[in-house]
């Protein structure tokens, strides 16, 4: 399937679609080609008038009060890109720099950017041929956008840097790999450099990554506090629709009744639910509704923001055909997404906050009525034991990683550019924070199967039995004491793929 693109539908599932499936295709709709001819016409008929237009007959930043000569055009574009290539750090993940590729063109393809068609073309080619330009991670300050990574970006498609080929599996010289593949590397005329680097395209791209595995991270929350109530012999009263219809939040809701969906039918919550001297579970099983439905309805918010971002012309200037006007301003800010970022990245830390709790009760033999450390051979097997230290150890780590970035603003450019959003690194430490999210969850997940193992022969629910069984499916019980790393990875990868979500709903339908 190929991912038409029109600079207005683009959603992030498709942007999450197309950057992790190498394979998959990219094109240009018809439309965006002549919407991108109508200001590009116009950018050229300044030019023959020798109108001032910032980034295109001046210079940039503070350097937009020095007028460049027009046999100089050409140049300045070039010596943009050079300039703005300063990045510093590790290389971003393909699958961002895949992400960057498809919002940046969608976003010219709006056609309010004078960019010539054939130079998006080129990008479109480029992306479809699987290279994947090797892109440093600092550098951005979020205003005008991701300009450092965006500038690398560009510089490999002119064959400058390092690219790598999706074909061969190697990181190669970006002019051979053009030559390669029967690129001609491109050469910027006006407006065009300013065009391609002036966008918040990376951190949108790991923001649509981050919001689509976010969504889906949510109902796993459920899926792993179901089975903890299961193995802990919690009670559901606190799951009950009427309790949640009296303090109505959306999230909250959804998130109590999955929990009621998940444990319906359970055999282990029948066996005590008249001979339990508990009156009520501890907070981290009685409220998960309310602490999930907090993070739930905060995460439907950054993507509602994402949503509009990623159909958004966000460079400068923009070219207005209908007007026949070039207007000067600051789309390319990216206050919106750094702020959602930076509430993505509590809301994350919450959910996994509150897992790592109802895992440490499943190994607190004090607290769960189960086996110490759910081993039935303590002192010389340590069970599950270590495996709480590593949650702990995550949730910790996201306690310092939700600090918000965009508090912060460094001025550059003289002063000229004097409030920046730091977007790149709210989102940068939000895809962070989600891994440990994802990991922790994971934990909670092989701790629940290994305590509800210890209410044999009673069964779980209908929907906690799928998630059980999935779970031993690919991670056998805990008899002695083995290497733990193994058995987390598993059960990552089946919070990553999506194996449990997908056998769960299966069994009892959709999950909200």
């Amino acid at each position: 399937m190929i991912l038409s693109l029109n600079g207005n539908s683009l959603t992030t599932a498709g942007i999450y679609s197309a950057a992790t499936d190498f394979q998959q295709k990219i094109s240009l709709a018809p439309s965006a080609k002549k919407a991108m001819q109508r200001s590009r016409a116009l950018v050229e008929k300044w030019l023959a008038s020798d109108e001032v237009i910032y980034g295109v007959t001046t210079g940039f930043g503070e350097f937009a009060n020095v007028r460049i000569p027009f046999d100089k055009i050409e140049l300045l574009q070039k010596n943009l890109i050079f300039s703005h290539a300063a990045g510093a750090g590790d290389p971003l993940p393909y699958e961002v720099v895949r992400g960057m590729m498809i919002l940046r063109i969608n976003a010219l393809a709006k056609g309010f950017s004078g960019i010539r068609p054939e130079t998006v073309e080129f990008i479109v080619k480029f992306f479809n041929a699987g290279l994947i330009p090797i892109v440093p991670s600092q550098g951005s300050v979020g205003s005008s956008g991701d300009l450092v990574q965006l500038a690398h970006l560009v510089l490999t498609m002119m064959g400058h840097g390092k690219i790598f080929s999706n074909k061969s599996g190697k990181i190669e010289n970006a002019r051979m790999l053009l030559l390669k593949h029967r690129l001609t590397p491109l050469r910027l005329t006006a407006k065009e450099g300013l065009a391609l680097i002036n966008g918040t395209q990376m951190m949108t791209a790991f923001a649509s990554l981050i919001i689509h595995d976010s969504l889906r991270l949510m109902k796993l929350a459920d899926i792993s506090c179901a089975l903890s109530v299961e193995a802990l012999k919690g009670t559901d009263t606190a799951f009950d629709e009427r309790i949640h219809n009296l303090r109505p939040y959306k999230g909250q809701r959804d998130s109590a009744s999955n929990l009621r969906t998940l444990l319906k039918q359970s055999e282990i919550r029948e066996s005590h639910r008249h001979n339990d001297d508990r009156v009520q579970d501890a907070y981290s099983l009685r409220c998960a509704p309310q602490v999930h439905g907090a993070s739930r309805d905060a995460l439907e918010y950054v993507a509602s923001k994402v949503g509009i971002e990623i159909n958004s012309a966000n460079d400068n200037p923009l070219i207005f055909p209908n007007e026949k006007q070039h207007l000067e301003g600051g789309n390319f800010h990216g206050q919106p997404i750094a702020l959602a970022m930076d509430f993505a990245a509590i809301a994350l830390s919450e959910l996994a906050n509150i897992s790592e709790r109802r895992t440490e009760r499943m190994v607190n033999g004090a607290l769960s009525r189960l086996p110490r450390f759910l081993t039935t051979n303590g002192g010389l097997n340590s069970g599950l034991m270590i495996a709480q230290y590593t949650a702990a150890s995550l949730v910790s780590e996201n306690k310092v990683l939700a600090h918000p970035a965009s508090v912060d603003s460094i001025p550059t450019s003289a002063n000229q550019e004097d409030h920046n959003s730091m977007g790149s690194i709210a989102a940068q430490k939000c895809w962070r924070i989600l891994q440990n999210a994802q990991t922790v969850i994971a934990i909670e997940l092989m701790t629940a199967a290994q305590g509800i193992d210890f209410h044999s022969p009673l069964k779980c629910g209908k929907g906690t039995h799928a998630a059980y069984q999935m779970i031993r499916k690919h991670i056998r019980h805990l008899d002695e004491d083995r290497v733990l790393h193994d058995d987390i990875q598993k059960a990552l990868m089946l919070v990553k793929d999506g194996s449990i979500l997908h056998h769960v709903e299966k069994g009892v339908g959709q999950l909200k």
